[in-house]
């Protein structure tokens, strides 16, 4: 009932970036690919620091 209360974990807000990241590239991809580059390494980035966020948790 209260779940909008719960703050989110570091791996749940670098998620909801990276989504954000892809979501951008995609539209931008339409009008700009090299715009649309930047952004999607961007995101690859992030989903770096996620997987070896991930990996660290589960140690």
């Amino acid at each position: 009932m209260f779940g909008w209360l719960k703050s989110k974990s570091p791996e749940e807000k670098l998620e909801i970036v990276y989504r954000q990241k892809l979501k951008e590239a995609f539209d931008l991809s339409k009008v700009n690919r090299a715009a649309s580059d930047l952004k999607t390494a961007e995101a690859e980035a992030i989903a770096l620091e996620l997987e070896a966020l991930r990996k660290n948790k589960g140690v």
